[in-house]
């Protein structure tokens, strides 16, 4: 807590607020803590934390400063400035988020299977609509925290993804305006930001490393190096990870920062921009009180640095609810209360159940509402009574009016040095602009490149592994079929390793299945809000694989190549290696695409592996081209083991003058092959007068190209296969991005 305010004294009182103490001292805290009447102080922007810092000369004065002014209080300047404000100015709001009588529904299929009177069962499906959201309004202020509370499938991340833009704009009915202006998907990517309850970070990159990462993205190109280092360092000191900075994110397998340090770098990768508004799904669940309480202080002090905080929250404690601003407590989709804390113990007094005086207001609203649900009637009445008490406590306030508009607050906001990751201030006619993307898509490559290359360096098992499959199967192939002769068994031999090596180097690249599937979810998050262009990360995935191809590549077949003793010399060597390498990028291609469809590890694994079979099958080794049926012939074709496995066929057998039946070697593979090699010359004479040929012992029957023609492999030459097998791999990958760009929209139906 060392980066955080110090202790506070209340003797500091804002004028003409009846002499009420701003802050007061909480001892089990270092932090302030704001009086529940008091009105929302005005905090520095993570932008104005960094007007004062030049170029960052160095760490600690870089520290300093920030901290300095992340602190009003603790500059007597920053804070004689803002006492001498007049109260009008403290308290205004120039954003307020609306949202009027959302409802959402989803369609439930049962199936039921009554039994007839002859003891069969019945398929029928009953269709049931399950209503999530149902006529939900309310408002969020800037500077405030807004928390939805209810019990278990009340509701409560089903409003936060409507209000977060994540349910699809035909199911959802009902408005949500800024500033009285109908909120746009593309303007609300660019000024908000969601997190997900989980915490979905790279398990091996430090704290530091994970923020600075998410500024490279988030940040535009504009903003120098140093200060974007100056930014993080800003945050870290602001989220309380001062200590944990150097520390690894840490998963199962590797031990890491703890729970609620892991959740405040989950808030931080996302607040690097400055948001106007950010949304949280449950930001407390799994944490104990004391990480859960300093995840909702730090999310104070994003609130009175500018923003509209909104989050869900399954049940706050004491000294968490003295934090919030306004609460909306959801009774399966249903609004039972909204409005202030403070007004709490009001509403259920007039509603005939009054709050016990030592009562927790939160639980024991929580257990009402969880009882009248069980109840006969349920909730009805509490939601009706809602009704009339918000409309009357509207009439005896009147209707807080914006008079600001859109245009106006974000320009303003701008000026303040918030959005800072897209939005450009034009203020000669007050219209911000905004980039759809902080940075060019090559740097977006650039840092996802630099990032996962860091992560995988740190994981080297993962490599190491595939490397040891690919020189284990190497080995085991080098070992068995030790250099080939030229005779009919050697060509058997030689297909039979041939085919096993192509199908092997496909079969290898199934570990890339859980490589997506890992980043999925951050993937989703990252892209939903913009911080780079899906085509940067198909790209960016595709360029960096290549190395780690090359080197798997190179050390199969150097392990192979000469150890089988096949043919071709040093131009056959380079042929051999670059088939090699495309059908790791095919395979690795295909795979990925894979796991852009498939959600499941193991799923992926199955539907891999059978596929692959289902290559090999008709790749031509089994069952040579003209002998496959005519209905399975297109599946040929589609094979990707199919081109590697003729392109290598063709560059050990296209020699016209390398033969590998001689003479007397037409008898090897048939019953007349174990007869005395005498009575076989003789039938040669025989065979050399019955056909008018002299045919000895040395003269060459079968040559390389017959091989290939008995194979089938006539219509297409190596190079052209090698082409084609690069081609499906750029194929499957561009399959990929457009599933990447189809199915990663997270958002509900």
């Amino acid at each position: 807590m060392s980066g955080f305010l110090g202790k506070l004294s209340p003797t500091k009182r804002v004028p003409g607020n009846n002499d009420l103490p701003l802050f007061y001292v909480n001892q089990t805290s270092m932090e302030p803590q704001r009086s529940p009447r008091s009105t929302p102080r005005v905090s520095a922007t993570l932008a104005e934390l960094l007007m004062n810092v030049e170029d960052a000369r160095n760490d600690q004065t870089t520290t300093r400063r920030a901290l300095e002014m992340a602190s009003p209080l603790t500059s007597s300047s920053s804070f004689n400035s803002w006492t001498s404000a007049p109260a009008s100015s403290v308290s205004s709001s120039p954003f307020v988020l609306s949202f009027n009588d959302l409802t959402y529904s989803v369609k439930i299929r049962k199936k039921f299977e009554p039994l007839s009177y002859c003891g069969r069962a019945s398929n029928d499906t009953a269709v049931n609509t399950k209503i999530l959201l149902n006529g939900v309004s309310g408002e969020a202020h800037e500077g405030e925290m807004m928390a939805v509370l209810g019990a278990s499938g009340s509701g409560k991340s089903t409003l936060i993804d409507a209000l977060a833009n994540r349910i699809a704009k035909d199911s959802l009915r009902g408005s949500i305006t800024l500033n009285g202006e109908v909120l746009e998907s593309s303007m609300q990517k660019v000024i908000s930001a969601y997190v997900m309850q989980d915490d979905l970070l790279f398990p091996m990159l430090t704290v530091e490393e994970t923020l600075m990462f998410s500024a490279e993205f988030r940040l535009p190109r504009s903003l120098s190096k140093k200060k974007k280092k100056a930014r993080v360092q800003a945050l870290i000191d602001q989220l309380g990870l001062r200590s944990a900075a150097k520390t690894v994110i840490g998963d199962e397998g590797h031990r890491g920062v703890s729970g609620g340090e892991r959740r405040r770098v989950s808030i931080g990768i996302d607040i690097i921009h400055d948001p106007i508004i950010l949304f949280l799904d449950e930001p407390t669940s799994g944490l104990d009180s004391t990480s859960a309480y300093m995840v909702i202080k730090v999310l104070q002090r994003i609130a009175q640095s500018g923003s509209i905080v909104i989050m869900s929250i399954h049940q706050p404690s004491y000294r968490i609810m003295g934090l919030l601003d306004r609460l909306i407590f959801l009774s399966r989709g249903n609004t039972v209360y909204s409005g202030s804390p403070v007004h709490l113990p009001q509403f259920f007094q007039e509603f005939q159940h009054p709050i016990p005086e030592n009562e927790n207001k939160t639980e024991f609203a929580l257990d009402l509402i969880r009882e009248l649900e069980n109840s006969a009637e349920g909730t009805k009445a509490l939601v009706e009574f809602h009704k009339q008490w918000r409309a009357k406590q509207a009439y005896d306030n009147g209707n807080r009016n914006v008079n600001v508009s859109l245009k106006e607050a974000i320009t303003a906001s701008i000026s303040r040095g918030k959005l800072v990751s897209g939005a450009t201030n034009n203020s000669s006619n007050l219209k911000p602009s905004f980039q759809t993307f902080a940075n060019p898509f090559w740097i977006e490559m650039i840092v996802i490149g630099k990032r996962s290359i860091l992560n995988s360096r740190r994981q080297p098992e993962l490599l190491g592994m595939r490397l040891g499959a690919v020189m284990v199967t190497g080995i085991i192939l080098a070992t068995m079929f030790t250099k080939l002769d030229n005779s009919p068994k050697g060509v058997q031999e030689r297909l039979g390793f041939f085919a096993f090596a192509m199908s092997t180097t496909f079969y290898t690249c199934a570990e890339a299945i859980p490589v997506f599937l890992q980043e999925r979810y951050i993937f989703m998050r990252e892209t939903a809000y913009n911080a780079y262009r899906r085509s940067s990360y198909v790209l960016s995935q595709s360029i960096i694989s290549i190395p780690s191809l090359i080197f798997l590549a190179g050390s199969f077949a150097a392990t192979t190549f000469w150890a089988v003793g096949l043919g071709g010399g040093a131009s056959g060597f380079l042929f051999f290696f670059l088939t090699i390498l495309a059908s790791f990028w095919a395979g690795s291609s295909f795979v990925t695409f894979l796991s852009g469809v498939v959600s499941n590890v193991m799923l992926g694994f199955t539907v891999v592996v059978a596929i692959l079979a289902y290559f090999l099958l008709f790749s031509g080794f089994f069952i040579s081209r003209d002998r496959i049926p005519l209905y399975w012939i297109w599946f040929h074709y589609l094979s990707l083991v199919k081109y590697p496995y003729e392109g290598v066929l063709q560059n050990e057998f296209e020699d016209p003058t390398k033969c590998f039946v001689r003479g007397i070697q037409i008898f090897d593979n048939s019953p007349l092959g174990q007869v005395p090699n005498a009575v076989k010359l003789n039938l040669l004479k025989s065979m050399s007068g019955v056909l008018g040929i002299n045919m000895t012992a040395e003269t060459c029957v079968t040559t390389g190209i017959d091989i290939l023609k008995q194979q089938g492999i006539t219509d297409i030459s190596k190079w052209n296969c090698l082409w084609i097998t690069v081609a499906w791999g750029f194929f499957f990958r561009v399959l990929f991005y457009f599933t990447l760009l189809i199915g990663s929209k997270n958002k509900r139906r």
